[in-house]
């Protein structure tokens, strides 16, 4: 099975410090700070990284089931929104969203939503993911 890499380095305290971050062999790096995570502030956080790997295995997992199915996609289009929630024992990601719209010929929505569901259920990411509470919001476009 494959491998995959991605890694960070900060510097300095939590609240001074900077970071910065590689996605895998330096195919994408960006800066990360307190702020970025915590507040407003610019560069980007690992929610985001969560939010967007999540988006990608939902998206090719999906288009698979359908196209299994027998109804392969002209397009899939998701975004994650996900809800970082601080608590007594600390910071914790609670909630992923799942907002996806799909333009797949020939199905009918209530087999769309159920593979959608499954999908859902079974990309890596979402079982990796199994601790947080999932939501999906599928809809099929036009």
């Amino acid at each position: 099975m494959a491998k995959r890499k991605g890694s960070a380095e900060w510097k300095g305290g939590l609240k001074g410090g900077t970071g910065s971050l590689t996605v895998g062999d330096g195919v994408w790096e960006g800066q990360y700070s307190f702020g970025s995570r915590f507040e407003e502030g610019q560069g980007t956080n690992p929610e985001e990284l969560i939010g967007a790997a999540h988006a990608a295995c939902f998206s090719m997992a999906l288009a698979g089931a359908l196209e299994k199915a027998g109804h392969a996609p002209e397009r899939v289009a998701t975004t994650a929104d996900v809800e970082l929630q601080a608590g007594e024992g600390g910071a914790r990601i609670s909630t992923i969203r799942l907002s996806t719209e799909v333009a797949a010929p020939g199905i009918d929505e209530a087999e769309f939503l159920q593979i959608a569901q499954g999908a859902k259920d079974n990309c890596p990411v979402s079982k990796a993911l199994a601790g947080v509470d999932i939501e999906l919001d599928a809809r099929l476009a036009g």
